[in-house]
């Protein structure tokens, strides 16, 4: 069942829960998270990274995640994971997403404001809202940061750019963390209270999972997972019996891997109770 960025999240905002964004790569990962959102009747995003939309993958895989929103009984969206800029932006939009994101966060404020904008713009003409970022979600491997995206910065932005959906820096980042984060759950409260775009926190992957109760409680909207889904995938794939040629057999355990991170994941954020 087709939703925009906005509609589904809009779901999330009046259950209390957070919508689970996984980042999908190929036939396989769809699956896995298709087979998810039938099982427990949840909403979810299928999302995909800007560079997928750079090279030939995107213009292939997003036919299979079309179909796999369109079929299922369940609200899902299609949405561009940190668009690195415009072009991305439309071949996305192209391509069938129901939702984007431009990822300016790395730009001095009033640059990144504008350039969001732009991309808010270009998305509204197709009928799609839009996701940016304040406070720079970034690696896992560099040191954490401890600068909070404030309230304040946040309304300003949300009003300036027209965003549906903000992503925001507390506490997180991407990748594999050398130590468990700590999320600032009071500046979530803060952010969710101080502005009407939904928050999403970015680097969902080893967050503890009472620290991601306690964001969806402060009022975190969309979680994304791109690591453990590759993780859940990889490790299923290494343990297959390698006698298995046929790669339609071969690939039904990664499947099911996927399938029961996304499970796991959907009732840690309580949006099996949509």
């Amino acid at each position: 069942m087709q939703y925009t960025l906005k509609e589904i999240l809009d779901l999330g905002e009046a259950g209390g829960f957070a919508v689970p964004a996984f980042n999908v790569y190929n036939l396989e990962t769809v699956l896995g998270v298709m087979n998810a959102a039938e099982e427990t009747g949840a909403p979810v995003i299928f999302q995909m990274y800007s560079r997928l939309f750079d090279s030939q993958e995107a213009q292939y895989v997003a036919p299979i995640v079309r179909e796999a929103v369109q079929n299922l009984k369940t609200p899902a969206a299609f949405h561009l994971d940190h668009g690195a800029g415009l072009p991305e932006v439309v071949r996305a939009l192209r391509w069938g997403a129901t939702g984007i994101m431009l990822d300016a966060s790395t730009k001095p404020f009033e640059e990144n404001a504008a350039v969001t904008k732009k991309a808010v713009e270009l998305a509204a003409a197709a009928g799609v809202p839009a996701e940016g970022e304040l406070g720079h979600v970034g690696s896992a491997q560099d040191e954490p940061s401890a600068e909070f995206t404030a309230p304040e910065d946040a309304a300003r932005f949300v009003e300036q750019t027209g965003v549906a959906a903000l992503a925001v820096q507390v506490g997180t980042a991407h990748g594999h963390y050398k130590q468990a984060p700590v999320l600032g759950i009071g500046r979530i409260a803060e952010l969710h209270a101080a502005t009407k775009a939904h928050l999403v926190l970015h680097g969902g992957s080893g967050v503890p999972d009472e620290h991601l109760a306690a964001a969806v409680r402060a009022g975190i909207r969309k979680v994304n997972f791109g690591t453990d889904v590759c993780c859940s995938f990889l490790d299923a794939a290494r343990a297959v019996d390698p006698g298995i040629l046929a790669l339609d057999l071969f690939m039904k355990e990664p499947v099911e891997a996927v399938k029961r991170f996304a499970v796991n994941r959907i009732r840690l954020l309580g949006a099996d109770k949509a």
